[in-house]
C-alpha cells in the first residue's frame, strides 16, 4: 500500500461530492452579479426563442399533413 493511495481516494470522494451538490456550477453563475433587469432580459430573450422553435416545429409538422 502507497502513502498517497489515502489522499487519492479522499480526493476522488471530495471531487464527486462537489459534482454532486453543483457547487463549481454555482460558484461560475454567482461569479458576476447581474441585475434584475438582466435577467428579465434574458428570460425575455430565451422566451421568445422557445416560441419561435414551437411556431417553426409546428409549422413543419403542418406541411408534412
Amino acid at each position: 500500500m502507497h502513502p498517497n493511495d489515502s489522499f487519492d481516494e479522499a480526493y476522488r470522494k471530495f471531487k464527486k461530492q462537489v459534482d454532486r451538490n453543483l457547487i463549481v456550477t454555482e460558484t461560475r453563475a454567482r461569479r458576476f452579479f447581474e441585475p434584475m433587469t438582466e435577467i428579465r432580459k434574458k428570460q425575455k430573450i430565451s422566451a421568445r426563442k422557445k416560441m419561435l422553435k414551437r411556431l417553426y416545429m409546428l409549422r413543419r409538422y403542418e406541411s408534412r399533413l
